[in-house]
């Protein structure tokens, strides 16, 4: 799979963990990943959230734990509370001790986030907020999204094996702009007296300029090609990003530089997926498109993502939601959060070896033929989210 390699973006800071009693400092910039695993003991918030999140994470928690024994590092973990479980303890999706807490960690891993008990909420106390609070809180504004479309579950797509098979494409998304963060925003009322909601698409030139350096050097590690992104033939805030990418494409002229409108990526990424190779665009756009591109892969319950900025620890999560209404019932599909464990591995710690050892076992549970139920097909051996966890933990208890 060509997928982005462990070798530091420059522009981006993952590295800089501290051992276990030392006290709080700056982050070392990225460049100094490979090295920086002379640490051998780091600190892991862990976020379960809601719904089926406390079961995905609980089971990605002992894969790391046992990578870690058989790596010969410590991962000390600490559980705290953020959404709908924050909501009804304490009243906050985003409690202040959640967010300094995983401030001062190495690295956050959360499972997942809202349900339907608190859609009628007002907004300051709905669970995504917490969601939104926290990325802003890290200063995580590069969102890595790969999509990957496994040779064991090419079947599972629901495109044509011809269209899905080799299919992989990673997905950078702005995080912490655009219009889900932009003001003015909020409700009025119009000249004719109507009720009106309104929100603001707002980028700067800097938020666009990091994004799209990230986006270049990953497009770099891989296959050369970048995609942008955006609808500059209707917004304004479009065209900027694309003059902006454009100028930045100069300081790579080993990538290539394309430019698609969302309408037409969106259809094209249904059409012939393969022609992608690394996508980058805006908040909104790639939180639709990253949604879409996991389906090729047959199931958004197999995809991890990462999430990083320029300093401080990044948050690593799956992509699916919190499925409330299978939670509880030993359904889920855990390989999406194992999986994120691994890109914290590999992206947050620079534990590269450690990160192929889940990967590797991931992947021998799917040759083994276990499947949850989003994944399942005839031939295969249904089981459940701590089945497909204890199978994963024995595919690597059996590494050397």
């Amino acid at each position: 799979m060509n997928q982005l390699q462990a070798t530091p973006l420059k522009t981006l800071t993952l590295s800089g963990r501290r051992s276990a009693g030392a006290a709080a400092r700056p982050r070392r910039p990225m460049v100094d990943l490979r090295c920086s695993a002379a640490a051998r003991s780091y600190s892991i918030t862990l976020l379960p959230g809601d719904g089926i999140g406390p079961e995905v994470v609980a089971v990605a928690k002992d894969a790391l734990s046992l990578v870690g024994s058989k790596e010969g590092f410590e991962l000390r973990f600490q559980e705290l509370l953020m959404g709908g479980a924050a909501l009804d303890a304490v009243g906050v999706p985003l409690p202040d001790e959640t967010l300094a807490a995983a401030r001062a960690s190495d690295a956050i891993l959360l499972g997942a986030i809202g349900g339907y008990k608190w859609d009628n909420n007002e907004k300051h106390l709905k669970p995504e907020t917490g969601l939104l609070s926290i990325r802003a809180g890290l200063g995580v504004f590069a969102n890595l999204r790969p999509a990957t479309v496994l040779p064991q579950l090419v079947d599972a797509s629901t495109l044509k094996k011809e269209v899905a098979e080799g299919v992989d494409i990673m997905v950078v998304r702005e995080l912490t702009g655009g219009i889900y963060f932009g003001k003015p925003r909020g409700f009025g009322t119009n000249d004719k007296g109507e009720e009106i909601g309104f929100n603001t698409e707002l980028y700067a030139v800097s938020e666009i300029d990091r994004i799209a350096r990230v986006a270049f050097e990953v497009a770099r590690k891989r296959g050369g090609k970048l995609c942008s992104v955006d609808k500059a033939n209707v917004l304004e805030a479009s065209m900027l990003w694309r003059k902006r990418v454009t100028a930045i494409a100069s300081e790579f002229p080993d990538v290539e530089l394309s430019h698609m409108y969302v309408d037409n990526a969106a259809m094209q990424l249904v059409r012939n997926p393969k022609q992608f190779d690394t996508i980058v665009t805006n908040n909104i756009f790639g939180d639709i498109l990253s949604d879409e591109a996991s389906m090729i892969t047959g199931s958004i319950g197999m995809l991890p993502s990462a999430s990083v900025g320029e300093s401080g620890p990044g948050l690593f999560e799956p992509i699916h939601g919190s499925a409330p209404d299978i939670a509880g019932q030993d359904k889920a599909n855990p390989l999406a959060t194992i999986l994120s464990a691994a890109m914290l591995l590999k992206y947050g710690l620079g534990l590269e070896s450690a990160a192929k050892r889940i990967e590797a076992a991931v992947t021998a549970t799917l040759d083994n033929g276990f499947r949850t139920g989003d994944i399942y097909s005839p031939g295969t051996t249904l089981v459940g989210c701590k089945r497909m966890g204890e199978e994963v933990l024995k595919a690597l208890e059996s590494q050397k």
